[in-house]
């Protein structure tokens, strides 16, 4: 590798130096590139954690019902497989419980600054260095910058009058407020994506009464979940070639959902069916099952996984509300048909800021550039892991990385090898910095959006996976075995090498 930079860049010596590298956050993304860089021969790194602990979003989503909608066999690093998963699909505490586990057994806690947030980082060019401040005004350099904060880590918060005169108690479902007793209450829900499909399910039979505040209904398909019984763990555990082979096949599986995702294919349809089915299977009332139908092809939004959604909003005490709210009272929320609805708890069920990657940091490269400026228009990168303009910075789930039919994790491995590649490269040369050309990424992105063109994601409902402005920023537009072929080697000639 070292020999490819050297023939680049004429007079480039190749000599080992120590090299530092900074990784911001220890959630799954975070974890998985220390790891990679330690297999790279690269110990210097330090992650910069914001919260006390590890484990990213599944650290933070603790309300009732939360896990995973990707079958656990496939959520969890190819070289850190887990036998003994409980069931089908993995709930959250056993999700953290598996990233805590990955990062004693990897002895990455030593690398680890807990309860340091990273507010600016700034690339000095004459030294080669990214020079980071905390939060708290701690400051800090290195050779390398690495974002691991992903895509889904800052709640979104609804924009909605009279928020702030609510008497009541309210927060987000991805901060549970797990002192709040909603038993017996009346309770409303803003929003009924991922989140609530979850939740709604686990509060329904203790509130009082629940009323769901719902902007657009959902496709929601039947989740084959079930508990893993004590032989197959044994087998499992016992025979590893048959967990690994259980994982292929379920890779192979969540695959082939991709032609899912282009606009009107056949595939697409069978999941329309599908949501018809189990939604007429649990739904009578015709006036609720028009509610709940939606109006876009399947998948322009997510798909969403459950058994149990479709027989909580069946329940006598749920009531769904498709009139937009128009305002927040004292203990009510009035909504744009003229009916107040009282309450006494308010969750936002609304999302996350998916959109502004890295958000609120500050990030500034050559020239002063402005990361946020560069992406005022939309969020790209080339391949999904670097941005021209900013030497030695590197993303893991960054945008155009996210999916709609496969694991993340697969993804997050793909980036994390070819980041490492690149990092054992500087580390291999006396290079100062390696920096995208801005021809490639525009290249690359070009080529990446006329594809998505062909996809439902493209279609014409709005999404977190893109702009108000109608961009799709968040999701890769083909099959993960592409990613993966595109990300094996870096190809150097894309980049500006830069020595001294």
């Amino acid at each position: 590798m070292a020999d490819s930079i050297r023939a680049l860049v004429e007079g480039t010596e190749v000599a080992t130096r120590p090299l530092s590298v900074a990784i911001l956050g220890a959630g799954a993304a975070g974890l998985c590139m220390a790891i990679k860089l330690q297999k790279a021969g690269i110990g210097d790194f330090t992650i910069f954690e914001k919260a006390a602990s590890v484990g990213g979003t599944w650290r933070d989503n603790t309300y009732p019902g939360s896990g995973c909608d990707v079958p656990s066999m496939l959520y969890s690093y190819s070289f850190e497989p887990k036998a003994d998963w409980s069931r089908k699909f993995a709930p959250q505490p056993e999700i953290v419980e598996y990233f805590e586990g990955v990062a004693r057994k990897y002895g990455l806690l030593p690398h680890i600054r807990f309860n340091t947030e990273i507010a600016e980082a700034r690339f000095d060019e004459a030294a080669g260095l990214w020079r980071l401040r905390s939060a708290s005004g701690e400051e800090f350099t290195a050779n390398v910058l690495i974002s691991g904060v992903g895509q889904l880590n800052r709640p979104a918060y609804p924009k909605i009058e009279g928020l702030g005169d609510f008497k009541g108690q309210a927060f987000h479902s991805a901060r549970w407020d797990h002192s709040v007793d909603l038993a017996g209450k009346r309770v409303g829900v803003v929003g009924n994506g991922a989140s609530a499909i979850q939740f709604v399910p686990e509060i329904a039979p203790k509130v009082g009464h629940l009323t769901i505040f719902q902007r657009t209904p959902n496709w929601c398909v039947p989740k084959p979940d079930r508990p893993f019984k004590p032989w197959e763990k044994r087998l499992y555990a016992a025979v590893p070639a048959l967990a690994r082979l259980q994982r292929w096949w379920t890779y192979l599986m969540l695959e082939r959902n991709y032609l899912a995702f282009v606009q009107g294919s056949f595939f697409g349809k069978l999941f329309e069916r599908a949501a018809r089915k189990e939604m007429e299977a649990h739904i009578s009332d015709p006036e609720l099952r028009r509610k709940l139908t939606p109006d876009y092809p399947a998948g322009c939004k997510r798909i969403l996984l459950t058994n149990d959604w479709y027989p909580a909003l069946a329940r006598p005490n749920v009531s769904v509300e498709t009139s937009r709210i128009a305002k927040v009272t004292g203990n009510a929320v009035e909504t744009e048909d003229g009916v107040a609805h009282p309450v006494d708890v308010l969750i936002y069920a609304t999302g996350f800021e998916s959109t502004d990657f890295l958000a609120p940091m500050k990030v500034t490269g050559r020239g002063n550039a402005d990361l946020n400026t560069v992406w005022a228009r939309g969020a790209e990168a080339h391949r999904g892991v670097a941005v021209a303009g900013f030497p030695n910075f590197f993303m893991l789930y960054g945008p155009n990385t996210n999916l709609g039919h496969n694991s993340i994790i697969f993804m997050i491995e793909c980036q994390a090898n070819y980041i490492a590649q690149c990092v054992e490269a500087l580390a291999n040369s006396r290079l100062r910095y390696l920096d995208v050309k801005p021809e490639a990424m525009e290249s690359y992105n070009r080529e990446l959006q006329q594809d998505m063109q062909k996809t439902v994601w493209a279609a014409g409902c709005s999404s977190w996976y893109k702009t108000a402005d109608g961009k799709v920023t968040n999701n890769w537009s083909s099959f993960t075995a592409r990613y993966w072929w595109e990300l094996r080697h870096p190809d150097f000639a894309e980049y500006a090498l830069v020595g001294g």
